[in-house]
């Protein structure tokens, strides 16, 4: 049996469960990422069974896992490997063995117990488990007679922490040696707060993300000028705008937006109101939108507490941000931004927002309306036109944001915990809000390292984004008239684990 061998585990059928099994020989195992199955892809519900949360493969000869951020759908069954009995150590960046805790805490009190001393013992393992990494420095994983294997973390760009993985395998007697890289998930070029990806200087196999493979997002500065669209037309209605984000990427990115409209925005003291946007009458618009005073809502203890540590891994932002914070702005901290934790206060935010229309930004999570606070909000205020409901992220197929977002600009419905809820708010999307490369930024990756791979495999994706990506590969590869193996592996029957096994 030749090595280095490639198993996928997840992120096959589509964009969730993120889970690769390198098999550097027949001794040494490595796993990038254990994940969450989400959406359709666990069940039409998009409810979690059983059978998509226990670890259905050999934990046999594999020594490390390696997790390149913190997504759920990248971590979320870790709780679910360690009880299957992987001893390993979890490799990590720096950033990222800060988030992983507060993230598989989470996890842990879904899908196991809130029983605070267990939770504590469990987090305790968990941190003798992690091993942080500094960006762009070798690991060495194995030196033996016949394998030696390191490993090296690049930034991803995705959110706070991401990377993506190099590994060099050098097999001794053969003299063979192969560089694999798994992308993980890659950010946009233009993101704010985080540096953009660089692609890495050569790979032999790439396994590679698909998630926007289809398509181009809009530009910063577009979608920038679109937010502040949709908020100034909700805000005309007298309505509130309802974003569902995911805790972790997407709304820090959203409040360092939100932020710079604000600061930005003529009717604001100190800037002008002269330069506000005048109705036909002559008057100043800015008379009926309240900029000032409008209250930008984060419903999320979770989203809470990663906020608080972005702002403590200051270091890691990129100089754009770096640069507000020496001119004394307060990016995710600024004075208009209002944080609701208690579940009690959850639930009057919402009654109010619902009953008065009061006009403000409500980030809630989950980020496909599949639970969260986000889901409140929308039982009470879904129905009503005065509100708009702004998707900035991707929405899984067999997801409530998926209906929402397909169905509600049809005045259309949508099943929320089983009951069935009208949609007359405005829907909206701005894809440009995406943590993820688009086609090109993912074609770029290939195409800007110096030695191009000769096989590249594409995960994480669905399948109409997988087929064009692989298309804009090959024609790549026939301009510059290089070789390449492009594969789509497939989702494969896999044996249950046996008695004897790990589990």
């Amino acid at each position: 049996m030749s090595y280095p061998r490639i198993l996928h585990h997840g992120a096959v059928t589509g964009v969730t469960g993120s889970c690769h099994q390198l098999q550097m020989d027949a001794e040494h195992g490595l796993l990038i990422d254990c994940g969450l199955f989400q959406g359709a892809e666990v069940s039409p519900e998009g409810g979690a069974g059983a059978d998509k949360l226990a670890i259905d493969f050999s934990l046999e000869g594999i020594k490390a896992l390696v997790a390149t951020h913190v997504h759920i759908d990248h971590v979320g069954r870790i709780p679910y490997l360690l009880a299957s009995g992987f001893k390993g150590p979890i490799l990590c960046s720096e950033p990222s063995a800060k988030l992983l805790p507060i993230v598989l805490e989470d996890a842990f009190k879904l899908g196991f117990s809130r029983d605070q001393q267990q939770v504590e013992r469990y987090l305790r393992l968990l941190e003798q488990r992690i091993i942080a990494l500094p960006y762009d420095r070798w690991f060495t994983l194995a030196d033996s007679a016949q394998l030696k294997a390191a490993l090296r973390l690049q930034r991803a760009g995705h959110i706070l922490g991401s990377a993506y993985v190099e590994v060099d395998l050098t097999y001794k007697q053969a003299g063979a040696s192969k560089r694999i890289v798994f992308s993980g998930d890659l950010g946009a070029p233009h993101s704010p707060l985080l540096p953009a990806p660089k692609a890495p200087e050569r790979a032999d196999i790439l396994v590679i993300e698909s998630t926007y493979g289809d398509r181009l997002h809009e530009d910063r500065q577009t979608r920038r000028q679109r937010l502040e669209q949709v908020i100034e037309q909700a805000l005309t209605n007298k309505g509130s705008v309802l974003i569902p984000a995911f805790s972790i990427g997407r709304t820090q990115e959203l409040l360092y937006e939100l932020e710079e409209i604000l600061h930005d925005h003529p009717g604001l003291p100190g800037r002008g109101v002269a330069a506000a946007k005048m109705r036909p009458d002559g008057s100043p618009e800015s008379e009926t939108i309240d900029w000032h005073n409008l209250p930008v809502i984060l419903d999320s203890p979770l989203a809470s507490r990663f906020t608080q540590v972005y702002r403590e891994l200051e270091p890691f932002w990129d100089i754009e941000a770096l640069t507000r914070v020496r001119e004394g702005r307060k990016p995710l901290s600024f004075a208009n931004l209002l944080t609701v934790d208690a579940h009690q206060a959850h639930l009057a935010m919402v009654r109010r927002l619902a009953e008065t229309a009061q006009p403000a930004i409500v980030i809630a999570a989950g980020g496909m309306c599949a639970g969260g606070r986000i889901v409140d909000y929308l039982k009470a205020m879904l129905h009503d036109p005065r509100h708009d409901v702004l998707f900035v992220g991707y929405q899984a197929q067999g997801t409530p944001g998926r209906a929402i977002q397909t169905h509600g600009a049809n005045g259309g419905y949508v099943l929320l915990d089983g009951e069935r809820y009208n949609v007359g708010a405005k829907i909206r999307t701005i894809g440009g809000y995406s943590a993820h490369a688009d086609q090109q930024g993912l074609v770029d990756f290939v195409t800007q390292m110096r030695e191009w791979p000769s096989e590249i495999r594409i995960v994480h994706g669905d399948a109409d984004a997988k087929i064009a990506l692989a298309e804009h590969y090959r024609a790549q590869y026939r301009q510059a008239n290089r070789h390449v193996e492009v594969k789509i592996p497939v989702a494969r029957d896999k044996p249950r684990p046996q008695s004897g096994s790990q589990k």
